[in-house]
């Protein structure tokens, strides 16, 4: 079974998966990394779920900030072994969710074009396509998107 906690980025688990992420990235961006790389510190991030089964760590996700309606998804990951599970779908949820509680009105976030399972599972979500935003515009390689939360 799943379960999914609310932390901050402090949490051990969630840097080991940071980590995990990183590397996974640094293959698929290639020569682009770097540049990706700057706009994802975990510093700061006060709103991160991780997902565990059995007890270890197989995923996470995080909010922040973007505007004082909208916050930005950062740092999605889940292990390799654990894809296909829906795992994702619940990280992104428990995120929206916790969004909301905040009173946040929407979500954005960003994406490179080359990972196309991540663009199936935010457009799966309801996350429309919205023109790149802040330190991606003009960034051809990015995709941008924004979904409308639920009021609670």
């Amino acid at each position: 079974m799943v379960r999914i906690i609310r932390t901050d980025f402090g949490n051990s688990d969630f840097t080991t998966l940071v980590r995990l992420l990183d590397a996974d990235l640094a293959v698929k961006n290639g020569a682009d990394h770097q540049f990706y790389a700057q706009f994802n510190k975990t510093t700061g991030l006060n709103h991160v779920v991780v997902a565990y089964e059995n007890e270890v760590p197989i995923g996470c996700g995080a909010i922040r900030e973007y505007t004082p309606e909208a916050v930005e998804v950062k740092r999605m990951y889940v292990v390799p072994t654990s894809r296909g599970k829906g795992i994702a779908t619940a990280i992104l949820t428990a995120l929206e969710n916790w969004a909301a509680e905040l009173s946040y009105h929407k979500c954005v976030l960003e994406t490179v074009k080359k990972q196309s399972e991540a663009i199936a599972l935010y457009q799966s979500r309801g996350y429309q396509i919205i023109p790149n935003y802040g330190q991606y515009k003009g960034v051809e390689n990015s995709v941008c998107f924004e979904k409308e939360l639920r009021r609670h």
